[in-house]
């Protein structure tokens, strides 16, 4: 039998500890990504790897992490004040610019947790700065890490360290991320023991298990309200960077006796460019949308994926394998699964589910060398519209769906960087028409005062975010390069050097309308 109220006590206790275990990483990194953006994430995990608590943060990264701690528990032995650290996608990982650490928790000699933390850094390597290029390998994209040790018995191991730095471009900056991350995870640990000295190990434990059973309940019951039957939808990538152009994604869901079958067979196979999604980044979206259609305050954690089967065809752009590239799956093609799965999804909860958001994360990264002769790289994201629904208009200039970062504000980015931001505003009239519009876009220009080199991960430039039930698609979005009086339309996805005085302006997307105006 299940306690709802000792339960819900656990659930709160155990993400206080994921948050604070954020607010540690955020007030003592260096990056503005993390500082500012706070483009990372914190959870606590059972000792063979299943996530029982997340704090408030990132989607993509929470519900990809338990592959990650798996795959640490497979290939390295976690000793008592030793710390993994990994980003290999194809372990687990997203993307090679988020930094996972592992941390066991020991008590009495036994291990009873697990807690982690993964955070995106602003350089990692590779062939542009930022880490995030159009690349058509994973070995242009930057430095690649197996799950190694970087603490062992409470220190830190230097050669290893050494090598991480050796390969970017700001090793101050990477090394004071790290070391944030590590004091994250001892923060994590210190509160782990203190609540296990309060309640004892048997409690602790049973009540992480229960939190995950009583989500599986919650979530089977809600699956029961949803009628029986199979629902199928495709939306496309509009391209790979490399040529290859209105690349499909399917999906057919089939909802019996209280489980859910997902399968993305029809999906288009692995693309040379790099929005292929690897498996971690699939599971996490799907666990997202899983989270999202119930729409009730439930426990976030691996309970929700239990009644689900997924099918995920091997090589394809929703599960890809070494060595295609995969920088812009994380950001890009995690957006778009979520837009077919609600797409699908429409059709069986009509009157819960809105039109398509805006579809991307508009990846902006850049880097070079500054006024004082020092390396820089930065990354950042760009909100835009949120899709309307069946009794509400989108939102303006957000963030949605697999990310939940925040807005750098302007004042920290021309501190930290050679650039300047021209303008900086909604992009009016570009949300869907309907009985509910869908939420505007954003404008953003940068101005470069030193030569940059350039990158730029972007979707629905061509294929518009989806309206429902009559509604009208909203605006694709628009990148150009403003050369003194010539404006130069750039493609979704390209590298370039901007010359000082160069102007970027990103116009996002806006969000799908809902319904017929009458």
């Amino acid at each position: 039998m299940f306690d709802p109220i000792e339960i819900e006590i656990f659930r709160n206790i155990f993400q206080s500890i994921c948050d604070e275990m954020g607010s540690v990483l955020k007030r003592s990194s260096f990056s503005p990504n993390i500082k500012e953006r706070q483009d990372y994430s914190c959870a606590l995990f059972t000792s063979d790897g299943e996530s029982f608590a997340f704090g408030s943060h990132i989607p993509v990264h929470l519900g990809a992490m338990p592959l990650s701690v798996k795959e640490a528990l497979k290939e390295v032995s976690l000793e008592e004040g030793d710390m993994v650290i990994l980003n290999d996608p194809y372990k687990g990982g997203t993307h090679l610019p988020d930094l996972t650490l592992i941390s066991p928790f020991y008590f009495e000699k036994k291990l009873l947790f697990i807690v982690a933390n993964r955070a995106h850094h602003s350089d990692v390597g590779g062939i542009k700065p930022g880490s995030m290029p159009l690349a058509n390998e994973i070995y242009q994209e930057g430095l690649i890490i197996p799950p190694v040790k970087i603490v062992r018995k409470g220190a830190i191991c230097k050669d290893v360290l050494k090598i991480i730095l050796s390969n970017v471009r700001t090793p101050e900056e990477r090394e004071g991320d790290i070391v944030a991350q590590i004091a994250s995870n001892k923060r994590g640990i210190e509160r782990l023991r203190e609540v296990v000295e309060k309640y004892g190990v048997e409690k602790c434990l049973m009540n992480a298990k229960n939190i995950m059973d009583y989500t599986e309940k919650l979530f089977r019951a809600f699956i029961g309200q949803i009628p029986s039957g199979t629902y199928t939808f495709e939306d496309f990538m509009d391209d790979d960077g490399f040529g290859c152009e209105k690349i499909p994604i399917r999906v057919e869901i089939k909802v019996e006796k209280g489980n859910i079958k997902i399968d993305f067979s029809g999906s288009s196979p692995q693309v040379r460019g790099g929005i292929n999604a690897n498996f971690a980044v699939t599971y996490s979206a799907v666990l997202y949308v899983m989270k999202s259609i119930i729409g009730e305050d439930i426990p976030v954690n691996s309970g929700i994926m239990r009644p689900i089967k997924l099918i995920l065809p091997e090589k394809s752009i929703i599960n890809a394998d070494k060595p295609y590239a995969v920088a812009g799956g994380n950001v890009e093609t995690s957006q778009r699964i979520v837009d077919v799965l609600l797409g699908a999804f429409s059709k069986a909860l009509p009157e819960k589910i809105p039109s398509a958001s805006q579809g991307t994360m508009n990846n902006i990264s850049f880097g070079g060398v500054d006024l004082k002769g020092e390396n820089f790289a930065y990354y950042e994201t760009i909100g835009g519209g949120t899709g309307a629904g069946p009794g509400w208009d989108g939102i303006s200039g957000v963030h949605s769906h697999m990310t939940n970062s925040l807005n750098t504000p302007i004042e920290a980015l021309e501190n930290y960087l050679p650039i300047r931001i021209n303008k900086y505003l909604l992009r009016k009239g570009s949300g869907g028409k309907g009985k509910f519009r869908g939420g505007d876009g954003i404008i953003r220009e940068y101005k470069f005062l030193v030569e940059t080199e350039v990158s730029i991960l972007s979707e629905r430039r061509r294929i518009p975010p989806y309206g429902i039930k009559g509604g009208r698609h909203g605006k694709a979005g628009k990148n150009y390069l403003i050369k003194g009086r010539k404006r130069i339309l750039l493609p979704s996805k390209v590298n370039f050097v901007a010359s000082a005085g160069d102007i970027l302006r990103i116009e996002t997307p806006g969000g799908g309308g809902f319904g017929i105006k009458k």
